[in-house]
């Protein structure tokens, strides 16, 4: 007997996931392979997509697929990665990677005409890198938007979280009018469909290459950020997830978009929900400073979580805050420190809990849903104690997440593509 399953494939920054789900979102396979690093060209970043495609046959090589019968497939892909092909999807150039910083003449014609809440703005446009790319008129692509493609012979789609920095208005559901005054042909962008949409089937070729059934279904996917948040579970508007890292940020389901650009906040589209994220400079980075490891290894079990220090920190590696405070002078406070290294480590893991809650609430006062639950993800997933301060300081019940691999997230997207929703 096989059990029906789908494949959610995540194109990260060093490596490729592929990640085989049932029904109910649980693992039955995954294999992984590296992606060779970008190429930097005087100060570029640069990466061969076929690089890529190598990466993900060898990850197909690795995938035991036995007793599974694949249904349908959809591909994640680091939000701003993009590239040139010819009508028939061959690579025109060079991928330009999601941190490729543009040239200013290209920056320069999409801050004149880009309105403030687009995701388009930045040092790292896509749209401005898109400038640069199509003077050859080359049809653009998203790097999720080329392995779809190759895999169902269709090229020139791709999907609304990552349309999103390239300039398209997830509000009004299409490339918007001020994208021609840059002087960029909308044609050359990519048709745009809701996250989730199935967009065709796999070719022969390449059901034969990877032993894939004739009739798996290519699903339209999303990006890595995204595939992130969907692959702990969340599903319901108000749900947060936290990734506790070197930084701090935040995601939270809405019924409502925020677009805060002063913020560092944008919404992507999930169907009828939006997905509302911001990032703080607070952190392991911040913690960092004061902490080695083998400090925060001896420090964490004499942690008291039900004993407040009433120290009112704000930690920082540096000044400047974006978010729940926009000030790049914003100052670290982190005095006066007790002479006991248990209570200043404490005290300061209290504060990223209260810049946590109120980074929530500011995303609430702008017009999200307000926080109902919480995910964790990150190093910081797996202290207790400080679980402990942050579920206090959110007053909000914590769920488990359902995965930390954003393949899985993108395996739910490609079953909503065949009709299941989970």
């Amino acid at each position: 007997m096989t059990t029906a399953v789908v494949l959610g494939i995540d194109i990260g920054t060093s490596g490729l996931r592929i990640a085989a789900t049932d029904e109910a979102n649980a693992l039955k396979a995954m294999s992984v392979a590296p992606i060779a690093q970008p190429l930097q060209d005087g100060g570029r970043l640069r990466q061969d997509p076929e690089l890529w495609w190598t990466a993900l046959e060898s990850a197909f090589a690795g995938l035991d697929l036995a007793g599974l019968a694949v249904r349908a497939i959809a591909v994640d892909g680091t939000s701003g990665t993009i590239l040139a092909v010819e009508a028939d999807g061959t690579p025109a150039s060079l991928a330009s990677m999601y941190n490729d910083v543009c040239e200013r003449p290209h920056l320069a014609l999409v801050a004149a005409h880009a309105p403030r809440e687009t995701a388009a703005l930045g040092s790292t446009s896509p749209l401005a890198r898109a400038l640069e790319l199509a003077e050859s008129e080359r049809r653009i692509l998203h790097q999720a938007d080329w392995i779809m493609g190759r895999l169902s012979g269709r090229f020139g789609v791709t999907d609304e979280n990552n349309a999103l920095k390239s300039g398209y208005d997830p509000v009004a559901r299409r490339w918007p009018d001020w994208i021609a005054k840059t002087g960029f042909d909308t044609a050359l962008l990519p048709e745009v469909v809701p996250a989730g949409t199935r967009v065709g089937t796999i070719t022969g070729g390449m059901a034969a290459r990877f032993g894939l059934p004739p009739d798996a279904a290519i699903v339209a996917g999303t990006t890595d950020g995204c595939a992130a948040f969907l692959a702990s579970g969340a599903s319901e508007p108000g749900d947060g997830v936290t990734s506790l890292g070197t930084t701090l940020t935040l995601k939270l389901l809405s019924d409502s978009p925020v677009f805060a650009p002063g913020f560092g906040i944008y919404s992507h589209r999930i169907g009828d929900q939006w997905l509302a994220g911001g990032a703080s400079n607070t952190g392991g980075a911040a913690i960092g400073k004061f902490f080695t490891k083998e400090d925060l290894a001896r420090l964490t079990p004499l942690l008291e979580p039900d004993h407040p220090t009433g120290l009112d920190y704000y930690p920082l590696p540096k000044p400047g805050e974006r978010f729940p405070v926009n000030d790049p002078a914003f100052p670290p406070r982190l005095e006066p420190r007790p002479a006991d290294d248990r209570v200043f480590f404490q005290a300061m893991l209290e504060g990223i809990a209260r810049i946590e809650a109120e980074a929530y609430a500011k995303l609430a006062e702008l017009g999200a849903t307000p926080l109902r639950s919480i995910r964790t993800a990150g190093g910081g997933a797996a202290n207790p104690a400080w679980t402990k301060m942050r579920l206090r300081a959110l007053g909000v019940p914590e769920r488990a997440s359902l995965s930390e691999h954003a393949a899985v997230g993108t395996a739910r997207l490609a079953w909503r593509g065949i009709g299941h929703a989970n």
